[in-house]
């Protein structure tokens, strides 16, 4: 079977193509990127120009549902909502926390739980802990000086956030991490039924619509 997989749900954009047969894997991520939009489309047609493949010649989509910030969320689930709808091929959700767990913990001694956490902004995460490749908590969105976990051996974070643990992570080994087409494909289910592919926000948008505001008493009402 071959596999797109997709992911905007950080700040790195992720595309590739598994083949589950023979286990080949092309992929690009895309470190850092904040042009989702722009860069997604142009990224995917050149994954599968250098696995030799067309568009057409895909088996299904897997797509990473966040938890994410709203904008750059959207852009991935989008694209492959109308992919998958242009190809009438399966689209398959996942969590993003799960996949990046399947590859930063690979070989992690399987009685550890392992935290893993992706930037949230707002000085937030958006959390999840692992055992054994398996969700124990969340996703969740916090703080990070306000985490109060038990049993954690291992924390995959981004850098630049872990200094806001609190001392008892802190001091933990920790590394980064981030989706990869590999563990996208790896923890979807693609012999089962689509389940419904609906975004984990975790929290509402900035955008909000404007207050109403009160006219003046002057100001005759007119309905038309």
């Amino acid at each position: 079977m071959r596999v797109l997989a997709i992911d905007t749900a950080t700040t790195a954009l992720v595309t590739g193509v598994v083949d589950t047969e023979s286990g080949q894997t092309t992929q690009r991520v895309l470190a850092d990127t904040r042009a989702h939009n722009e860069r997604l489309m142009p990224t995917i047609l050149e994954v599968m120009s250098e696995a030799g493949l067309e568009l057409g010649n895909l088996d299904a989509i897997v797509a990473g549902m966040g938890p994410g910030p709203f904008t750059g969320l959207r852009v991935g689930m989008s694209t492959a909502s109308a992919l998958a709808d242009a190809l009438s091929i399966p689209l398959h959700g996942v969590c993003t926390h799960d996949a990046i767990a399947h590859t930063a913990l690979a070989g992690a001694n399987e009685k550890d739980a392992a935290l893993v956490a992706t930037d949230a902004r707002r000085k937030e995460i958006y959390w999840a802990t692992y055992r054994a490749g398996q969700r124990l908590m969340g996703p969740e969105v916090a703080k990070p000086g306000d985490l109060t976990l038990e049993g954690i051996a291992q924390i995959i974070i981004p850098e630049k956030l872990a200094d806001q643990l609190p001392e008892e992570l802190a001091t933990l080994p920790r590394s980064e991490g981030a989706p990869t087409a590999e563990g996208l494909v790896a923890v979807a289910r693609l012999d089962a039924e689509p389940a419904p592919f609906v975004p984990m926000y975790l929290r509402r948008p900035d955008a909000v619509p404007p207050k109403k505001q009160q006219l003046s008493a002057a100001i005759p009402e007119v309905r038309l």
